[in-house]
């Protein structure tokens, strides 16, 4: 009998993550794949289902306007409980750090069900920062059994946690995403993309900034550097995909909006990404996950927060954290478009996340460790 496997996720980033696994694993015989979606992020995560055809076989629909962590956590776990009376699988699988990911997981240790953490052991060492996902991802760590970890570095942190269960080093699933997204002639949809890349001889640029402890004044001051940068750099064409959180909109538009060569638009379709992203001189982001696919495609990213769970890249040298401050973001922005050396040595750095075959092995882990628990049992 195959086993039946749960995948929980409910937000863009674990989405882009979790679809190849979800597609893996229905593909393969040796499992009963199911999807449950929480959709703590309706818009952002149904247009990922789409690219990557996964339909859920169960849908929380937990979204709402302005919603808490609180909110969140609550809705998360009430539905999860009846998911998981209904389906009763032998394994749930979560990724990441979401808060979707850490209450799935909670709510499977309620009620005695293993959990497999795709994307284990990132750590910055600080619990408040990213917040609340690093605090998330070092609980899930305690209630699972299997481990899935991108990195060497990922497997030493939870070594040093002396975390329960089995590691195993996978690679991250994300490599495996950009086989779906890119390496095929794309036509892009986003007009603001479109407008950039039809102008010659500009620098294009790709943004993204919306995290929790960036809200306020430190967005004010990244906003302020890199408008200064594109006035200090006539070629640069910047590409704000814009989160739609009221609390980085009421920010971003009043500070960008306006000025010619910045284009701030929507949160921006996958393909669109990460197609656009290879056209870039370089991005500009505070996410975790576009820090890995700029580092896959071979772009440079300067990083818009103190610390990084993602610490391989800074490592090898495509990844630069410049923090919040207005100077520092500025000026790494400027040098990247004039510093044809630095740029250089930035995008030939060696990709430490993987070769594209983390579903593979993270599927064969499964199998492998359900066959060596029948055994002893």
């Amino acid at each position: 009998m195959p086993l039946k496997i749960l995948s929980v996720f409910g937000t863009r980033p674990d989405a882009i993550k979790m679809c190849p696994l979800a597609l893996q694993l229905a593909a393969d015989t040796r499992f009963d794949s199911r999807v449950c979606v929480s959709a703590q992020h309706r818009e952002l995560l149904d247009s990922v289902l789409t690219i990557f055809s996964v339909r859920p076989d169960y849908d929380l629909n937990v979204m709402k306007p302005s919603q808490t962590l609180f909110e969140i956590t609550n809705s998360v776990l009430t539905g999860m409980a009846n998911v998981l009376d209904d389906c009763l699988p032998d394994l749930v699988l979560v990724h990441g750090d979401t808060s979707t990911a850490f209450v799935a997981a909670l709510a499977a240790f309620y009620k005695q069900i293993p959990v497999g953490h795709v994307e284990a052991g990132l750590r910055t060492g600080n619990l408040y920062a990213p917040f609340p996902e690093e605090a998330n991802r070092t609980l899930i760590a305690r209630l699972a059994t299997l481990h899935f970890a991108p990195t060497t570095q990922n497997r030493e942190n939870l070594i040093k946690e002396n975390v329960p269960g089995q590691i195993y080093v996978t690679g991250n699933t994300v490599i495996d995403a950009m086989h779906y997204t890119t390496g095929q002639i794309h036509s892009f949809t986003n007009a603001a993309i479109r407008e950039v890349l039809e102008k010659p001889n500009c620098i294009p640029v790709f943004m993204t900034a919306h995290r929790r402890e960036n809200l306020g004044a430190p967005l004010e001051a990244i906003c302020r550097a890199v408008r200064d940068f594109i006035d200090a750099v006539p070629e640069a064409e910047l590409v704000y995909a814009v989160h739609p959180n009221p609390a980085v909109r009421n920010t971003v538009y009043p500070l960008l909006s306006g000025h010619p060569r910045i284009h701030l638009t929507d949160p921006v379709d996958l393909l669109d990404a990460h197609n656009f992203i290879t056209h870039c001189r370089f991005v500009v982001t505070d996410s975790g996950g576009i820090q890995e696919e700029a580092t896959a495609l071979g772009v440079p990213t300067l990083v818009l927060r103190r610390e990084t769970e993602r610490g391989e890249g800074v490592e090898t040298g495509i990844l630069k954290l410049v923090g919040v401050d207005y100077a520092q973001v500025r000026d790494s922005c400027i040098a990247l478009c004039r510093d044809t050396a630095l740029h250089k040595r930035m995008s030939h750095a060696a990709n430490p996340y993987g070769d594209g075959h983390a579903c593979t092995r993270i599927a064969d882990a499964i199998d492998r460790y359900f066959k060596e628990k029948r055994k002893l049992s």
